[in-house]
């Protein structure tokens, strides 16, 4: 599986789940299910490059900003969420975090921000398919830290200077 594969397998699932992060995650099972355990595999190594590489403090910091606060976990989840807004918007958001404020249509912390379901997708999908458990992907782990430079999380001025676009949208 390609890269061109991986997004759009991410964006027919999103589409048809009206943006429902656990039902495009069940969908992608549906859909991963449909293939041979490598091209699983190879989904869930796409999938776990970006969700690695948006192991950033300058996107945890957005997800602060969006979510009104980001734990650990949280964060966890959101980078699984932005992987499943598809190509652009998780691309434009590693290139730019502030840039979530024009990327992002309707956002409702409540229920969005949270694809916590799409990081198992693979996984499931790899189990039903073969009946073990996924084998290790051969990747690289992410960082024992955020890439970057650390953001005062609770100063709010911190939060408004370094994403302006994000803040008026979302926090006032």
């Amino acid at each position: 599986m390609d890269e061109m594969e991986f997004w759009e397998l991410v964006d027919a699932a999103r589409e048809a789940a009206e943006g429902d992060a656990e039902d495009q995650a069940d969908l992608l099972v549906e859909r991963l299910a449909q293939l041979d355990p490598e091209s699983v595999l190879d989904f869930a190594r796409h999938f776990e490059s970006r969700y690695n590489r948006a192991y950033r403090w300058d996107l945890w910091g957005a997800a602060w900003v969006l979510l009104d606060g980001a734990s650990d976990d949280a964060f966890d989840f959101f980078r699984c969420w932005l992987i499943g807004q598809g190509r652009d918007v998780f691309e434009g958001a590693l290139h730019d975090p502030d840039s979530l404020a024009d990327l992002l249509g309707d956002f409702d912390e409540e229920i969005d921000g949270d694809g916590e379901e799409l990081g198992y997708a693979a996984d499931e999908a790899y189990e039903q398919l073969t009946g073990t458990v996924a084998p290790d992907l051969g990747i690289a782990p992410a960082p024992a830290e955020p890439e970057g430079t650390s953001l005062d999380f609770e100063s709010e001025r911190v939060l408004a200077e370094r994403y302006p676009k994000l803040w008026d949208r979302f926090r006032e």
